[in-house]
């Protein structure tokens, strides 16, 4: 029961190499294999595999799967656009110049380049490209894409690209295998490993056809799949690519193992679990407590057909909840916004809808040591007390942490609280419900895209109500909802950051002050805080990984006392189900699930599913 920012549709290819990091500390001086943000690369130039792949890993055999829970639909092969609602896998198309290692924090190897060599002051970096690179038509890949492919995204590209990439000030192809970026200003950190990141496109093709158009046609790629059968808002297929110029590369050694892979759409949740159990599809990682707890008591379970798999997830598990849309009058004042936090009993849905299965989420960097605890540090107010006069008193005290009940839907306690505070900001309680000095009513939409995210809302509506608050409901379909979050028409949404392991430039979409008036980005609750902008910058420029956890935790501070969510819950573990034709192998990556990009196709497993 999540949805990812940074993995909504149109987004999906950018946002699995988002994940990468910045420049290794010190700043690099000479050509290197790899880049990370703070100390030494876990891999030699000479690796042969990462340690979590199983480097003689079969090729062959079909995978289908449901991706990203809430993406219901698409109507385009463009992921890196504002319009319209992009297929998912589409990264497994493009290539990039690094690729990230997951069992790392923060590295990338090389993929399309084979060495990078970042300039002493930071301000630029090198990429020496393989010569053998190719797209999928066989014509050659160069610095020339490299560089159409930055003016193209940072011009016309989603503003999720436009934002982390302002301080790139330009590519130039110094010749056909050799790329150069610049930089400017102090937010450098990230800069290298931004831009190694994007996508590559074909200069050829895309100045034959309109980046900015949403388009059906599979487009020219140079990664290890291509666009198979596809039938727009049901499913899509990639092909494994026998001819793709990389397959022998360490970085890619153990991967891409199935020749196809297909991505199934269903509009409701139950009709996944219905269809996955029916064996029209193989593989879905499970959001719903619920369907956990006691759907899948079923024959194919009981018999071993269909495996059920429980594995840790150490990465940040960022922060769900209900978003408030502070660009609205009635959301400006805290004290309404801390109000709307108290009506929900959190503790009674775990138990009564959760099978207690969650824990409550308190911060914007869960599940991590960049959670802001306790009273802040030294180091912390270091940050925090030249702007004590423009910050709530409650950042300097104890970390603000949503209120807990006893989880029996008797939470009087908190709905007074609520009342009081509402009344402080200036909402007289009449028998028609809360009424401001202007005698309009306070109404509250919650919006929402799928049906299996009603029980949950419901509770939550009539403790609303119970304030005094109009409190509704409104669901719509998957494309109408995702126009609404671009265009930020909406009170409140739930939705989850996905942050990364070393957070950076990133989270200017997420929390900055430009990000709020730009159409499209993350930061749906409008917060616009100079003072957050200046954390922000000093968690981009940290030189060390205990100066970025003292700058998130002190950002942690200032955004939890601006009560500009409602937390809802995380869970760190992955809950896997599918059916038992894959292998995988014996190490995990540490900072994904590495399923089904590590997995491979079983045939003997296969065969005896036949045989039953």
């Amino acid at each position: 029961m999540r949805r990812l920012l940074g993995v909504r549709a149109g987004l999906t290819a950018f946002c699995a190499l988002a994940f990468a990091a910045g420049l290794a500390s010190p700043l690099s001086a000479e050509p290197k294999h790899g880049l990370s943000i703070f100390g030494d690369l876990k891999y030699p130039a000479d690796f042969t595999h990462f340690d979590y792949v199983n480097p003689d890993a079969p090729k062959g055999g079909k995978a289908s799967q449901i991706g990203t829970a809430g993406l219901t639909t698409f109507d385009s092969f463009n992921a890196y656009i504002l319009k319209g609602d992009a297929a998912q896998g589409m990264e497994l198309v493009f290539d990039t110049l690094m690729a990230r290692a997951l069992d790392e924090p923060d590295a990338v190897y090389g993929l399309v380049a084979s060495s990078a060599d970042v300039a002493p002051d930071g301000l630029s970096v090198t990429f020496k490209l393989r010569p053998e690179a190719k797209f999928a038509d066989g014509s050659p890949l160069t610095a020339d894409d490299v560089v159409f492919s930055f003016d193209t995204i940072k011009a016309k590209g989603h503003p999720a690209f436009a934002i982390p990439l302002k301080d790139v000030v330009s590519a130039e192809a110094l010749d056909p295998q050799t790329v150069r970026y610049t930089f400017q200003g102090q937010l450098i950190r990230d800069l290298p490993i931004s831009v190694a990141t994007l996508p590559i496109l074909s200069k050829a093709y895309y100045t034959a056809h309109d980046f900015e158009k949403t388009t059906l046609e599979p487009p020219l790629g140079s990664g290890p799949y291509k666009i198979g059968e596809f039938k727009a808002g049901t499913y899509v297929t990639y092909v494994r690519r026998e001819d793709y110029w990389g397959k022998d590369l360490p970085i890619n050694r153990g991967q891409h193992n199935f020749d196809e892979v297909r991505y199934e759409y269903y509009r409701d949740r139950t009709l996944e679990l219905e269809n996955l159990l029916a064996g029209n599809f193989d593989f879905r990682e499970e959001f719903t407590s619920k369907d956990w707890a006691g759907g899948y008591d079923k024959p194919a379970v009981k018999d071993g057909r269909v495996k059920l798999l429980t594995i840790p997830d150490e990465r940040p598990s960022g922060a769900q909840g209900f978003f408030i849309n502070t660009r609205r009058d009635k959301f400006k004042d805290v004290r309404v916004r801390e109000a709307l936090g108290l009506a929900f009993d959190f503790e009674w849905s775990n138990k009564n809808l959760f099978f207690g299965l969650y824990t409550r989420t308190g911060s914007y960097f869960e599940n991590s040591d960049m959670k802001a605890s306790g009273v802040p540090s030294p180091e912390e107010l270091a940050l925090l007390e030249p702007f004590r006069d423009k910050l709530p008193a409650a950042v300097f005290g104890e970390a603000v942490s949503p209120p807990v009940t006893d989880g029996s839907g008797n939470n009087r306690e908190q709905l007074r609280r609520a009342s009081k505070l509402l009344a402080e900001a200036g909402w007289t309680q009449t028998p028609q419900g809360l009424r401001n000095a202007a005698g309009q009513p306070f109404s509250v939409e919650i919006l929402i895209d799928s049906p299996s995210f009603e029980r949950i809302v419901g509770p939550y509506l009539k403790n609303l109500k119970a304030i005094g608050i109009d409190a509704t409901m409104r669901r719509v379909d998957a494309a109408q909802y995702e126009r609404r979050l671009k265009d930020f028409d909406f009170d409140l949404t739930t939705q989850r950051y996905a942050l990364r392991l070393t957070p950076g430039i990133e989270l200017k979409t997420f929390w900055g002050s430009d990000a709020a008036k730009t159409n499209g980005s993350f930061n749906l609750a409008g917060i616009a805080d100079p003072v957050l902008d200046q954390l922000i910058d000093h968690i981009v420029t940290a030189k060390s990984r205990a100066e970025l956890v003292t700058a998130t935790r002190a950002a942690d501070r200032v955004l939890r006392a601006g009560y500009y969510w409602v937390p809802q819950w995380y869970k760190g573990a992955h809950n896997l189900a599918f059916w038992n034709k894959f292998g995988w192998p014996e190490v995990k990556p540490r900072y994904e699930r590495g399923a089904l990009d590590t997995w491979w196709y079983d045939s003997e497993k296969a065969k005896a599913l036949v045989q039953r």
